[in-house]
């Protein structure tokens, strides 16, 4: 049985993860129009404390890119060229990681889905 622990195991952790990693692409999302708001980001490591290949996200971080530099000399915060400093977040690839997320997630709950069906199944031919 403990294969099967250990099987659910690293689903649960990978769909804590992906759980994880969605939520800090909706705050990425939230904030797109957010003058002067660098996209957050959370490499996807190893747990290896936990020795069974549980996976977890990384220490979040700034993208550190460019912001893109915006023409409205009415804007508060507009220097006097006019421009001021918006976000560096790309909704292009906030949409395309937020489907790899979901995907990873629906795929890791059938894997957790399969486990608990076959360990439900083992216990039900060691009863008879």
């Amino acid at each position: 049985m403990s294969e099967f622990t250990n099987a659910l195991g690293v689903s649960t952790s990978a769909l804590r993860m992906q759980s994880k990693r969605l939520r800090l692409i909706s705050e990425n999302v939230a904030n797109l129009d957010t003058p002067g708001y660098h996209r957050k980001l959370a490499p996807v490591r190893a747990d290896r404390d936990a020795g069974r290949g549980q996976v977890m996200l990384g220490d979040v971080t700034l993208d550190r890119s460019e912001l893109e530099r915006i023409y409205d000399p009415s804007h508060p915060l507009a220097d006097a060229s006019g421009h001021f400093e918006g976000s560096n977040v790309d909704l292009v690839i906030e949409i395309a990681d937020a489907r790899e997320a979901q995907r990873s997630y629906e795929a890791n709950l059938k894997i957790f889905d399969q486990t608990r069906q076959m360990s439900s199944a083992l216990m039900d031919l060691l009863r008879r």
